[in-house]
């Protein structure tokens, strides 16, 4: 049991907390994972990357829908 406490996430793994965290839905068994073996630089980064693809695609969905308004 120690072992699976001490494992670091996998990259999917990550990706699901980081999902998960976006919209406030996260399972008590996966976050007690990744605050034991997650690193809180990774979960920084997937943040930070999470958060400025969002915004990206926000700004080209925007973009699209006014140019094809006319």
């Amino acid at each position: 049991m120690d072992e699976q406490k001490k494992q670091k996430p996998s990259f999917g793994q990550v990706v699901l907390s980081t999902l998960a965290a976006a919209i406030g839905v996260q399972s008590n068994k996966n976050r007690e994972r990744d605050f034991k073996g997650g690193s809180i630089k990774t979960y920084v980064a997937a943040g930070l990357i999470f958060t400025a693809l969002f915004v990206i695609t926000l700004v080209l969905v925007v973009k699209t829908v006014l140019s094809n308004m006319g």
